[in-house]
């Protein structure tokens, strides 16, 4: 009879468990790994096991121990094979292909992170102080990391999470800073934040890419070509303006439902249209899918809001602001997709790789800044939807967010809405890889011009009205399967 083994079995104070591991171990079954630790794996070396389990295994063998330096930000074995902790002693105890480098410290802080049991790891603001100590070479490295790394995790935190977030990080940093004896850890690290800030000296950083940073934020350089070339295009070609066709409450709204409706149906968040309506106007939750059923309420709650819609920004930062706001609203029922936090790790959609994280706020602003000079709506807003989905700052929900910026543009100016019917995917779909990969502007711009058109086309007088005019004009078909027709 084969027997089903953990990987890890833990020595047990219990007797009866305590001689079935006896036995296991005599029948050569197991294999002692560590002291009161066993493996099942009886073909992976010691070394391998133990990395895969590190964390676990520390927890058992050092409980109250806490992750802390260079540790604390890599999460990592270092190069030299090292895993520094802070205890109530220092010692060094050695394990296959592992080395614990314990130093004497301060216990687990309250808002120190448990990791795995009683094993803990530093907070941020922690780590950062840890990390900005004074520190010797020990078996051919510090156990702190250079103060480039430092700086490029601070500015990281910045572009993600925003500068009122790196705020409250500094905020935390110093109410730690006394308990840990770090006061002058801090001191540095107030500089540092100070300058990426660009409120303090800049001299005082070591990352090229904190100190371009302090200078004003970088940005994609390749980026903002394309956004030129697009701003280029749009003042020279002929746009017509069209007046909103919904003229009052009601209508605004029903049309604001086909628009939530098709802009998250593209995403891959598909439901019937009564499933639709169950969500919006009866206020249910699809079962099994509570994340889908908040994803498009809160793009319905943003785009049948018309105060809200009206709301355009004036500077790169109220755009920045704003972007955050609406993305948090759409997505707040995923956290963790992490809404309103900029994308920590780079993404990207097929062969196209969008911007990376460092530079997302950077190339937004800039890119902002770029559109004043469009003169008309239409124009801008569809510069602003290419814009956001061309630098696409969030781990997910970046087409949807596009789609209501841009429509956000022509709601300020009293002009028509655009819908994207599931029809006419490809087709938009299409513009944007064009625009992205060969720099060619103009069938993007016609394709959102078209769908602007069949968008006045539709008449939001009624629901049923509305419905039957996209039934009629295939708008509900898969791209493959039929063409979008009005008229």
């Amino acid at each position: 009879m084969k027997l089903d083994l953990p990987e890890i079995i833990y020595s047990s104070s219990n007797s009866q468990e305590s001689r079935k591991i006896g036995q296991l171990l005599k029948d050569g079954k197991i294999k002692k790994l560590l002291p009161k630790a066993y493996t099942s794996n009886l073909t992976d070396d010691d070394e391998v096991i133990i990395k895969r389990h590190l964390f676990q295994l520390i927890s058992k063998h050092y409980p109250g121990a806490l992750l802390s330096h260079r540790t604390a930000l890599e999460y990592q074995v270092s190069p030299k094979g090292n895993v520094y902790l802070t205890s109530s002693q220092n010692r060094v105890v050695r394990w296959p292909g592992v080395i614990l480098k314990f130093t004497k410290g301060s216990e687990p802080l309250p808002n120190d992170n448990p990791l795995y049991n009683d094993l803990y790891v530093s907070s941020q603001e922690r780590a950062f102080l840890e990390n900005l100590s004074s520190s010797r070479i020990t078996g051919g490295e510090y156990k702190t990391v250079p103060e480039d790394v430092i700086e490029e995790k601070l500015l990281l935190f910045l572009n993600t999470a925003g500068e009122k977030k790196l705020n409250e990080l500094r905020d935390k940093s110093r109410e730690i800073s006394e308990k840990l004896g770090l006061v002058k850890e801090f001191a540095l690290l107030n500089k540092k934040i100070g300058a990426i800030l660009s409120t303090k000296p800049s001299k005082i950083l070591k990352s090229p890419v904190a100190m371009a940073q302090s200078f004003g934020e970088p940005y994609d350089p390749n980026r903002l070509k394309l956004f030129e070339k697009l701003v280029g295009a749009l003042k020279t070609t002929p746009l017509k303006t069209y007046d909103d066709n919904a003229t009052n409450e009601e209508e605004f709204r029903t049309f604001a439902f086909f628009e939530s409706y098709f802009s998250n149906y593209i995403e891959g968040t598909r439901f019937e249209i009564d499933e639709a309506v169950d969500i919006i106007y009866k206020n249910q939750i699809i079962v099994n899918r509570s994340g889908d059923t908040h994803d498009i309420r809160g793009t319905f709650e943003i785009c049948s809001n018309k105060f809200e819609m009206s709301k355009t920004p004036s500077t790169p930062e109220e755009f920045i602001d704003i972007l955050r706001r609406r993305h948090e609203t759409i997505l707040g029922g995923r956290p963790d997709k992490k809404p309103g936090i900029f994308k920590e790790l780079a993404n990207r959609a097929g062969n196209t790789h969008f911007v990376i994280p460092k530079m997302v706020s950077g190339t937004l602003k800039t890119g902002f800044e770029l559109m004043g000079s469009i003169p008309s709506a239409i124009g801008k807003a569809i510069y602003m939807m290419f814009l956001v989905s061309e630098v696409h700052p969030f781990k997910d929900g970046n087409g949807r967010i596009a789609r209501i910026m841009m429509n956000a543009e022509l709601v300020k100016n009293s002009e028509q809405r655009i819908i994207i019917p599931n029809v006419y995917r490809d087709d938009y779909l299409g513009a944007l890889r064009k625009i992205t990969r060969e720099h060619n502007p103009d069938l993007y711009i016609k394709t959102m011009l078209r769908a602007q058109e069949y968008s006045l086309w539709l008449s939001p007088a009624s629901f049923d009205t509305m419905l039957k005019q996209l039934e009629n004009s295939s708008a509900f078909e898969e791209p493959n399967e039929g063409v979008l027709k009005w008229r």
